[in-house]
């Protein structure tokens, strides 16, 4: 009984103190919601879907609010401009990556996504550096996308027009791909290799190779066989899964909506034909298919709440004042799904990027790698593989829903760290 009563006492102590640091440490950071003790705003938080919820909070708090996931706060950007100003006018300065305990955990601040300060530069520049030197950007890299596109329509054909579940080949695709890049080798889809790779990435194991350098000269140096092989796992998870479930949503979305499938194979046909693959030339000429790829994007909103950022010094933004190494949640949801730039940003339109004349509209409010000096590092291989492997699925197949159109609900099965679509069936009936 006396300890119970210590305890009562130690927390009736305890909850002041928390109340008035929180309060203290509020009046320097954006306005929020008053936090509890230990859990914060928790309670507040819908995990099922944080888009929704962080929504609800910038109509009572403002395009930029504190929100606390447990006992630290977290600045809320909130709508295009929030997230402009910080990502582009100060991105050196937002530049620093948040905490995940999950994934810092297994990655203990190394690689190229989770990393921060140094190493982060470091390992920035040298994956950019390697990346190009193996053809990223360059011709060779699209005749291995479109190598890879054809060996997918074959294991596509392989189904027999009969009901499957895209999930496995879609992610064999871009792993190949990335495999034909970090390897110089692509593998068959039956191959074990690629089958234990595959395997690892939904077992969240790490993947290793043979380091290509020595570091001497550096007292502390950043190349090291452990920031190597986190750095090789961030390329394949990040080149694989995110590409492969855009392209599985892209699918779900193209059977709900066949007016458009129907649209965008007239297209390809009219431009390209049936002899020859597409290649990314052939894009400039086919705007309706390139708005279609980006409004599939757009629509999906793969990552809503990009991954955190930290601000790397004290920064005064807008009228407050963020303390290094405060989380920053940038809110990707609020401008790619902006009233004002995409009208129905609910809607699935492919309208959204196209103007009056019909011709590709872009958008600075397009940001689905994110922006900045953060930005995703693989952007320019994903939108190559999206419009290649799409392209060429539809050049070869009907898709055959197994339902009515109607009936397809599209809506994400998760919406917390990222959307995936829900589980479905489909045919691929060779035209």
């Amino acid at each position: 009984m006396d300890l119970f009563i210590l305890l009562v006492i130690c927390l009736s102590c305890l909850i002041p103190l928390f109340l008035w640091n929180c309060n203290h440490a509020r009046g320097k950071l954006p306005p929020g919601p008053t936090p509890l003790p230990i859990i914060g705003n928790i309670l507040q938080i819908n995990t099922k879907n944080v888009s929704k919820s962080l929504r609800k909070l910038a109509e009572s708090y403002g395009p930029v609010f504190t929100v606390y996931f447990g006992m630290k706060p977290t600045v809320v950007l909130y709508g295009h401009e929030a997230v402009k100003e910080a990502l582009i006018d100060q991105s050196e300065e937002f530049s620093g990556r948040g905490s995940f305990p999950v994934v810092d955990f297994i990655t203990r601040g190394l690689g190229v996504v989770f990393s921060s300060g140094e190493t982060w530069k470091q390992t920035r520049r040298f994956s950019l550096t390697v990346l190009r030197n193996m053809g990223m950007g360059k011709r060779t890299i699209e005749d291995r996308i479109q190598e890879e596109a054809l060996c997918l329509v074959e294991a596509l054909k392989k189904t027999n027009a009969s009901p499957c579940d895209p999930t496995f080949l879609l992610g064999c695709a871009p792993c190949n791909v990335i495999c034909s890049i970090i390897f110089q080798n692509r593998f068959e889809y039956g191959d074990k290799t690629l089958l234990t790779l595959i395997e690892y990435f939904h077992e969240n194991l790490l993947i290793s190779s043979t380091p290509w350098i020595q570091e001497r000269h550096n007292k502390q140096p950043e190349f090291t066989m452990d920031n190597l092989i986190i750095t090789i796992w961030d390329l394949f998870s990040a080149g694989t899964e995110t590409t492969s479930t855009t392209l599985r949503y892209g699918l779900l979305m193209l059977l709900k909506y066949p007016e458009v499938t129907a649209q965008v194979q007239e297209e390809i046909h009219r431009v390209v034909g049936r002899h020859r693959s597409p290649c990314m030339q052939d894009r400039s000429r086919m705007p309706y298919t390139d708005a279609v790829v980006h409004e599939i994007q757009r629509y999906i909103d793969l990552v809503p709440n990009s991954l955190p950022h930290a601000v790397t010094q004290d920064i005064k933004f807008r009228e407050y004042l963020i303390p290094k190494g405060t989380t920053i949640l940038t809110s990707l949801t609020s401008v790619l799904h902006d009233d004002k730039e995409f009208p129905n940003p609910d809607r699935f339109d492919p309208g959204h990027f196209l103007d009056e004349s019909g011709n590709f509209k872009k958008s600075d409010y397009f940001v689905p790698f994110s922006a900045g000096k953060r930005a995703c590092v693989g952007e320019g291989l994903a939108r190559m593989e999206l419009f290649l492997l799409l392209t060429n699925i539809l050049q070869h197949f009907t898709l055959k829903p197994l339902v009515n159109p109607k009936d397809i609900d599209t809506t994400p099965i998760v919406n917390g760290l990222g959307s995936a679509p829900p589980v479905f069936k489909l045919c691929f009936v060779p035209v």
